[in-house]
């Protein structure tokens, strides 16, 4: 029987990185898409055939739409033919109100999380729907409970970036339904990822912020990747256009 076959952008680290490792393990092979650190793919990438998987590394700048169309054309010529992709790669920028950001900062910002997922979604819809030739299959945007809460005094141009993610999916949901593909996303609240220390220089912000969610704790990389792993699933065949919130009540 054929192996579904996943692409994840920036897949090399955090969520992207579990998603890529727990794909694996449930018979999936997998493509890890990731624009510099090539050691940290390939680590994912050995702990992916260490699963039994078949998996790649594919180089690019998801902000720049020839190199998705490339990371596409690499994962597929290595792979075959794809049947889910995880749309992953996401930046936040250094953290601090919007009237002290630096135009760069925010652009940044916006051309991998908007244009980037933006690229991606139409390259994957491209590969997948029934209409361009495909055999349909699933998209699973990765959003955040910022584009409910706003991020005030951090990075409200990543959660503007995050609502954009949240518009994209229910409109492309609606396009492509009928092209046998699904599309839905992930909201992850604060997760225990290096992404955080990146954007703040606080290394304790995880756990910090931990007081203000109805949990108490930070999610685990592994828990948002189960809810990714699921919305790619059959077990979620009749699921399109929603977005899961993964954030311990935030």
């Amino acid at each position: 029987m054929t192996r579904p076959v996943v692409l994840i952008t920036g897949g090399s680290r955090g969520i992207g990185a579990a998603v890529a490792q727990l794909a694996a393990q449930r018979g999936y092979d997998v493509a890890i898409g990731y624009r510099s650190d090539r050691d940290a793919a390939e680590r994912v990438a050995d702990a992916c055939r260490a699963a039994g998987a078949s998996s790649v590394v594919c180089q690019g700048d998801t902000a720049r739409a020839e190199d998705v169309v490339r990371i596409f054309d690499e994962a597929q010529a290595a792979l075959g033919p794809l049947s889910h992709v995880v749309n992953n790669a996401g930046i936040t920028g250094r953290s601090g109100r919007l009237d002290r950001a630096e135009d760069d900062t925010v652009r940044a910002c916006i051309e991998v999380n908007v244009l980037g997922a933006l690229w991606v979604a139409r390259e994957a819809a491209r590969r997948l729907s029934t209409r361009h030739g495909g055999r349909g299959g699933s998209i699973v945007n990765v959003s955040s409970v910022a584009s409910r809460l706003g991020s005030g005094g951090e990075y409200v141009w990543y959660a503007a970036s995050k609502g954009a993610v949240d518009a994209l999916t229910v409109g492309l949901a609606h396009e492509l339904a009928a092209d046998g593909v699904r599309v839905n996303a992930v909201s992850p609240g604060i997760t225990r990822t290096e992404i955080h220390e990146k954007s703040t220089g606080d290394a304790a912000r995880v756990e910090r912020l931990s007081a203000n969610i109805p949990l108490k704790r930070p999610g685990e990389p592994e828990e948002i990747a189960e809810a990714i792993l699921f919305l790619m699933s059959d077990a979620a065949s009749y699921i399109t256009g929603a977005n899961i919130p993964v954030s311990g009540g935030r």
